[in-house]
């Protein structure tokens, strides 16, 4: 007769158990260190003028990206260091405004707009 509180069926349901919570916990292990592995960078995102482009270069290490401004006035400058970063506003190579101190961490976007009616978009910048 098969009893279903046997000690051997109980012993086996508790294996069972236990093997399932390991192969769960494998599981949440790898996919927490895939996501922490993924996140070592951020971004400066934000609006300007179309037509220009927007440098992002480091303080500290001079390393950074330059964009260029889409249709609709957004810019975006992935994959950046964490650091502090100057972030300039360029028409035709020439600094035209800067944000500086601008800090970057780790899984995170900042924004930064350059706005015309605020500065002198037509104006090259004294950067000297």
């Amino acid at each position: 007769m098969n009893n279903i509180l046997s000690p051997r069926s109980v012993s086996r349901r508790i294996a069972r158990v236990l093997a399932l919570v390991g192969v769960i916990g494998a599981f949440a292990v790898a996919g927490i260190s895939t996501a922490s592995a993924q996140a070592t960078a951020g971004s400066v995102f934000g609006r300007a003028p179309v037509g220009y482009s927007i440098a992002a270069r480091s303080n500290g290490t001079g390393a950074g990206r330059t964009v260029k401004v889409d249709s609709t006035g957004r810019y975006s400058a992935l994959e950046l260091q964490p650091g502090i970063y100057t972030v300039t506003l360029k028409q035709n190579d020439q600094d035209v405004a800067k944000h500086l101190n601008v800090p970057v961490t780790v899984g995170r976007g900042v924004e930064v707009d350059f706005n015309c009616s605020e500065i002198k978009c037509n104006e090259v910048a004294n950067t000297k």
